[in-house]
């Protein structure tokens, strides 16, 4: 497989350097553009955090295609945060979306249960990004280790978790995939 060109739907750098993480044996060619997500800044579900990433991958491949840029695949990658069936807690969760014009695939990162004093806040109608922001007395969470980073001590980052869930959602268009999106 020659190097994709993917349209990463978002200018975050932590978004680009997880495109780059999760296909790097690919060597990816990417370009950012700022799109919409079509969902809320904070998702609030599992149903609206795939939304964003696919709605992010579908309008990045378009930005791509109408700037004269010959992307192959569109990449959209959101996070959110839900309660999940069987487990206590608010939880952050990761998701990414893979699109080719024609097919989409999806795949989530992993989750994290989120401390109690921060789904308090998350639940009272702020976003997570501000909440971690203020809690450690700086700006750029987000744009840095993310919360997961945070949370887990450095154990995994931001980057390493959206990067999971960008490998999974390749998968059907690897030279391996044998699956239909």
């Amino acid at each position: 497989m020659d190097a994709p060109r993917v349209a990463v739907g978002s200018t975050n750098p932590v978004k680009e350097a997880a495109v780059h993480t999760g296909l790097s044996r690919l060597e990816p060619l990417t370009s950012t553009h700022d799109v919409e997500s079509g969902v809320s800044e904070q998702p609030r579900s599992v149903a609206a955090t795939v939304a964003g990433a696919e709605t992010r991958a579908e309008r990045a491949l378009a930005a791509a295609r109408a700037e004269g840029i010959d992307a192959d695949y569109g990449a959209g990658l959101e996070g959110g945060v839900a309660r999940l069936e069987g487990t206590p807690g608010l939880h952050l969760i990761m998701w990414a979306a893979i699109v080719d014009g024609e097919r989409t695939s999806r795949a989530s990162g992993p989750s994290l249960r989120l401390p109690d004093p921060v789904a308090d806040r998350l639940e009272a109608g702020e976003e997570l990004g501000p909440v971690m922001d203020d809690r450690l007395g700086r700006e750029g969470v987000a744009e840095s280790e993310g919360a997961v980073g945070v949370l887990t001590g450095g154990l995994l980052t931001r980057e390493a978790a959206l990067a999971a869930a960008v490998s999974c959602a390749f998968a059907p268009f690897s030279d391996g995939g044998q699956s239909e999106p």
